[in-house]
C-alpha cells in the first residue's frame, strides 16, 4: 500500500510541474520573460498539487510499522557481517556504481547552474548586484540545511528512501524556473538547494556501505571528483545550447527531466545491506548481499555496540575529534573555494593580471579530472588521511606564495597559471576525499549524519567566503586570510584522523587512532 502512496505522489508531483507549462509557453513570443506576469489559477494549482504529492510520497516512503517494530529490536554489533568488505567486485556493484554516479552529476549540476542563472535574471528582474547576490546565499544556506537534514532521514529511514524523495524534490523545485517574480525564485531555489545537498551524504553512505574494502576508497574518491567536474561541465554546456533559445530559466527547468531519470534508477539502487543489518532486517540484508554474490557470515564477537542514531553521538565520546577534525578540513576547503577561487579572477582584473573568468572556470573543469585521479590512487593505495595532508598542504601553500606574489601586472603572468593550476589541483583533491572519508569513519547507524556534517561544512564557506571581501582588500590579503582556514583543517585532521585506506568500515567506535 505504501509502495503505491509514493507512485501516487510521484504522478502527482510531475502533473503539477506540467501544469506551470502553458504560462512558460505563453510568453514564448517574449523571449520567455514572465517578470511581472500575474501567477494564473493553473500555476496556483499546480503548486497545490505538488504539495499534496509530496505530502503523499512521505507517507509512501515512511517505514512500515513491521519495519519500525525491527527497528526497535537492533542486532546488537556482535552480529555484523564481514562478508561484504571481503567480497569481490560484481556486476551488480558497477552498476550500483554508475547508477549513483549518475545521481551526483544530476546533483551536482544543480549548484554548478547558479552562477549560469544570474546573468539573465539581473537582465529580466532588473536587480542591483547586491540583489542577486542574494541568490548564491539562499541556495548555498539550502543545501547546508539539506545535508543535515537529509543525511539525518537517512540513518533513521533508509538510504533508498531518501535518495527517491530527494529526486521527487528535484522534480518539484523545478517550477523555480517558471517563478515570475525574483521573490518567488528566491524562495524555491532555497528548497531547491535543500533538495541538492541531501544526494551527497546518501550516495556516498550508500556506496560505502556496499563496495568492498579493496575498491571502496579509490572508486568513492574518483567518483566525487569526475561527477563534480561532469556536472559543472554538463550545465555549461545547457547554458551554451538551450539558453539562447529558452531563456535562462530552462536550467531550472532541467530539475524536471533529470529528477524523473533518478526515479527511475533507483529501480536499480538497492538498500544498503548494512543499514538493514542494523535495522534487524536480516532477511532483506541477505537478499540484497546475494544481489552482490556475497553470502552472510557473522562476524566475531564485538566487545561493545554502535551508537544510537542521534546526532548528538556525534559530539561525544571518542567521535567527536573525527566530527571535529571533518568540520574544519571542510570548512577550510569551502573557504578557500568560495572566498579566494571564486572572486580570484574579479581580483586579477583589478590588479591587471588580466585572467579572464571564463578561462579560470574551464581551467578549473581541466584540472580537477587528473587530480581527481592522482588523489583516487593515493588515497586507496597509499594513505586516506596522509593524501588529505598532502592535498591541503599543497593549497596553503600556493595560498601562500598569492600572498607574498599579490600579482599588479601581466609581467607573472606564466607563474599565476601554475599557481592556478596547482591551486585547483588541491583543492579538487582536498573535495574529492572529503566525503568518502566522512562515510569511512562513522558505524552505520550514524554515517549519512556524519556525511551529512561533512557536506555541510563544505558548504557553509560557500555563505562565509563573500564577507572575506570586505575584510581582504588586496588578493596577497586574501590569499593569506584564505589560508588560514585550510592549514587549520590539515592540522585538525593530522590530530584526529584516522586510517581507512583498505580497511573494514567502522562499525565500533574504538578510541581515535593518530597515524604518525
Amino acid at each position: 500500500m505504501r509502495r503505491y502512496g509514493f507512485l501516487v505522489g510521484a504522478a502527482l508531483v510531475v502533473a503539477g510541474v506540467v501544469m506551470h507549462v502553458p504560462d512558460y509557453v505563453m510568453a514564448r513570443h517574449e523571449h520567455f520573460m514572465m517578470a511581472g506576469m500575474p501567477m494564473s489559477g493553473l500555476m496556483t494549482a499546480g503548486m497545490v498539487l505538488i504539495a499534496v504529492g509530496l505530502a503523499i510520497a512521505v507517507w509512501g516512503l515512511l517505514p512500515s510499522r513491521a519495519e519500525r517494530a525491527a527497528r526497535a529490536h537492533r542486532v546488537p554489533a556482535s552480529q555484523r557481517y564481514t562478508a561484504l568488505d571481503r567480497a569481490d567486485l560484481s556486476p551488480a556493484h558497477r552498476l550500483l556504481v554508475i547508477v549513483l554516479f549518475v545521481g551526483l552529476v544530476i546533483d551536482t549540476m544543480k549548484p554548478a547552474s547558479l552562477g549560469f542563472v544570474a546573468t539573465g535574471m539581473v537582465k529580466e528582474y532588473g536587480l542591483r548586484r547586491s540583489e542577486i547576490a542574494t541568490l548564491p546565499f539562499v541556495a548555498i544556506t539550502g543545501t547546508v540545511l539539506g545535508s543535515l537534514l537529509w543525511g539525518y532521514v537517512a540513518d533513521v529511514f533508509g538510504r533508498r528512501s531518501t535518495i527517491l524523495f530527494t529526486a521527487l524534490m528535484y522534480i518539484a523545485t523545478s517550477i523555480c524556473g517558471f517563478m515570475p517574480s525574483y521573490e518567488w525564485n528566491l524562495a524555491m531555489c532555497f528548497l531547491m538547494g535543500t533538495a541538492a545537498g541531501g544526494m551527497l551524504p546518501i550516495v556516498y553512505s550508500l556506496m560505502s556501505e556496499s563496495i568492498p574494502a579493496r575498491q571502496r576508497g579509490w572508486l568513492l574518491v574518483l567518483q566525487s571528483g569526475l561527477a563534480a567536474a561532469l556536472g559543472y561541465i554538463i550545465a555549461s554546456g545547457a547554458t551554451s545550447l538551450l539558453v539562447p533559445h529558452l531563456s535562462w530559466r530552462v536550467l531550472w527547468l532541467l530539475g524536471a527531466p533529470t529528477g524523473v531519470l533518478l526515479v527511475v534508477l533507483t529501480r536499480w539502487i538497492p538498500e544498503s545491506p548494512r543499514f538493514l543489518l542494523a535495522c534487524g532486517r536480516d532477511e532483506e540484508a541477505a537478499r540484497v548481499m546475494g544481489r552482490y554474490g556475497v553470502r552472510a557470515v557473522p562476524a566475531e564477537p564485538a566487545s561493545a555496540e554502535t551508537p544510537p542514531p542521534r546526532v548528538s553521538a556525534l559530539l561525544a565520546g571518542s567521535l567527536l575529534p573525527r566530527t571535529a577534525g571533518i568540520l574544519a578540513y571542510g570548512l577550510g576547503w569551502g573557504i578557500v573555494n568560495w572566498g579566494f577561487i571564486t572572486f580570484l579572477p574579479v581580483f586579477l582584473q583589478a590588479a591587471g593580471a588580466g585572467t579572464p573568468a571564463s578561462d579560470l572556470l574551464l581551467l578549473s573543469s581541466v584540472f580537477a579530472l587528473p587530480a581527481t585521479a592522482v588523489a583516487a590512487v593515493a588515497y586507496a593505495r597509499w594513505s586516506s588521511r596522509r593524501a588529505m595532508l598532502t592535498y591541503a598542504t599543497a593549497t596553503v601553500m600556493v595560498l601562500l606564495v598569492f600572498g607574498v606574489l599579490d600579482p599588479r601586472g601581466t609581467d607573472s603572468g606564466p607563474l599565476l597559471v601554475a599557481l592556478i593550476s596547482v591551486l585547483l589541483s588541491g583543492t579538487a583533491g582536498m573535495i574529492a576525499m572529503l566525503a568518502p572519508y566522512a562515510a569511512e569513519v562513522y558505524p552505520t547507524t550514524l554515517r549519512a549524519t556524519g556525511s551529512g556534517v561533512a557536506a555541510a561544512s563544505s558548504k557553509v564557506g560557500g555563505m562565509l567566503g563573500p564577507l572575506l571581501l570586505t575584510t581582504a582588500p588586496r588578493i596577497g590579503t586574501l590569499a593569506f586570510v584564505s589560508a588560514v582556514p585550510v592549514a587549520a583543517g590539515a592540522y585538525a585532521l593530522w590530530r584526529t584522523g584516522v586510517e581507512t585506506a583498505g580497511r573494514p568500515l567502522v562499525e565500533i567506535v574504538a578510541p581515535v587512532e593518530q597515524e604518525g
